[in-house]
């Protein structure tokens, strides 16, 4: 039977749902980089052959511990989709001869690297610089036109984001930008294999975005992501994700499987998607890239990742359109065949329509929830009034416990501050926005009370 080493680390699609359609593929051998969801533990010893949990000290040296670990157990494959373990395991593969992201991946992990390479190809983007110092972004900020976005380049999540729209805010932010990838790295939000990562930044001009032009329906944002594989070198579109609106800066709330976009967009959408993973270089691995959509038709690449996009995208995609991501990469990369599709599938060939929504305390304006809450899913089944047809649930691996005061909402923190993560099923894409709109506007109304000594 085949064997496959699994990385686990923070991020990516819930362990348990990635492990599930590993294991129906192949043995595996799990090596645990970050502390296993507490509803998974169970599940991974039965579904696992082996898992390891390395010490701090073994960690140092990444690479030579997915090395060793794949040399020990006999693996076939190695796979991870965490955006913080990519780099490790490409250059594992690299060294021990399996098919993988390839050499370049770390084009589709350092945002500065993966924006001079567009650069140098004329592929549409924001204007940036990168910055490693105050200095640096005092420079920058003269340079660029305001407002800019400061973000990691490292980060993932929306982490360490900070708009700075005068060169006085410069300082601040800086120095925000900064405690935040501390506190993430504190966390396991945080790149394991590049030492000295959360020191690295890029400053970016925000482009001008707008959702009007490009959907019908209100309630979308006005960005999208283009889910894909690439396959021995030759990139493979499947679908097209859609968001809702962001919250201030730029953290995400909403992701709807698929975008309901029209042929013609979403296929002027996915030549640009194609251009931007071209550019990179990249072998064989999951790919996620966002494109901001701008009036008359504009467009501007944003980042591509070497991985399938996190949250529950892919879980939303085998629902939507029957296609198992996961289970088909890990037969791809044990040199087995698979019917990969022709070309991006639209809403017209969707089976319904999916979305998960992060819980953030903040209204459908991006504004602060008056007063303190406790998430409580039972009552959020129990009183929010979905469409009928849809079914509403929780992704218990990454939402708090019931009882658990909902975070403040730090704008810097980005998604490090959300409360859980709820997955719609509905029978289109608009009712997914309507639904979601709804169960924003009601939670802030619905929750139960709390105080900062109510915490469970």
């Amino acid at each position: 039977m085949s064997k496959v080493l699994f990385v686990y680390a923070k991020g990516g699609p819930p362990l348990g749902y990635a492990l599930s359609r590993v294991a129906a593929r192949s043995a595996v051998h799990l090596l645990a980089l970050s502390a296993l969801p507490p509803t998974v533990a169970a599940s991974a010893d039965r579904l696992c052959a082996s898992v390891l949990s390395p010490s701090e000290c073994e960690r140092r040296d990444l690479v030579s511990l997915i090395v060793s670990r794949a040399q020990a157990v006999g693996a076939d494959a190695v796979v991870t989709f965490s955006e913080y373990a990519v780099v490790a395991v490409a250059e594992a593969c690299e060294k021990l001869g399996l098919a993988g992201a390839g050499g370049s991946c770390a084009l589709a992990r350092d945002k500065r690297m993966m924006r001079r390479t567009w650069q140098d190809q004329g592929i549409s983007q924001p204007r940036f610089r990168p910055v490693a110092t105050e200095q640096d972004l005092h420079d920058a900020a003269a340079a660029l036109r305001f407002p800019l976005l400061l973000k990691a380049a490292w980060s993932a999540g929306s982490t360490a984001h900070r708009t700075i729209r005068h060169a006085d805010e410069v300082p601040a932010a800086w120095e925000r930008a900064r405690e935040v990838m501390a506190e993430s790295a504190q966390l396991g939000y945080a790149e394991l294999h590049v030492a000295g990562a959360g020191a690295d930044f890029l400053v970016e001009e925000i482009v001008q975005g707008t959702a009007s032009e490009w959907f019908d329906q209100d309630g979308w944002g006005d960005y999208v992501s283009v889910e894909g594989v690439v396959v021995d070198g030759e990139f493979r579109p499947v679908c097209l994700s859609g968001r809702m609106p962001t919250v201030e800066p730029f953290t995400e709330r909403a992701g709807i499987t698929p975008a309901a976009l029209p042929h013609d967009a979403q296929r002027r959408i996915v030549a640009l998607a194609r251009d931007a993973v071209d550019a990179l270089g990249l072998r064989n691995c999951g790919t996620h890239t966002e494109i901001k959509l701008g009036a008359d038709g504009r467009m501007w690449v944003i980042e591509t990742a070497a991985r399938f996009g996190g949250a529950m995208t892919v879980p939303q995609i085998e629902e939507v359109f029957g296609l198992d991501l996961i289970g088909m990469l890990t037969d791809h990369l044990l040199g087995r065949p698979v019917s990969w599709p022709a070309e991006a599938r639209t809403p017209q060939e969707a089976n319904g329509a999916a979305g998960s929504l992060v819980v953030l305390a903040v209204d459908g304006a991006g504004e602060a929830w008056p007063d303190r809450r406790l998430w409580d899913f039972p009552t959020v089944r129990e009183t929010v009034p979905v469409s009928a047809g849809s079914r509403l649930s929780v992704v218990a691996e990454n939402s708090l416990p019931d009882g658990t005061l909902v975070p403040v909402y730090d704008p810097a923190a980005g998604a490090n501050t959300m409360a859980a993560l709820c997955l719609l099923s509905a029978t289109d894409p608009e009712t997914v926005i309507r639904d979601f709109r709804t169960l924003v506007d009601a939670l802030p109304q619905i929750l139960p009370h709390g105080t900062t000594e109510a915490q469970s």
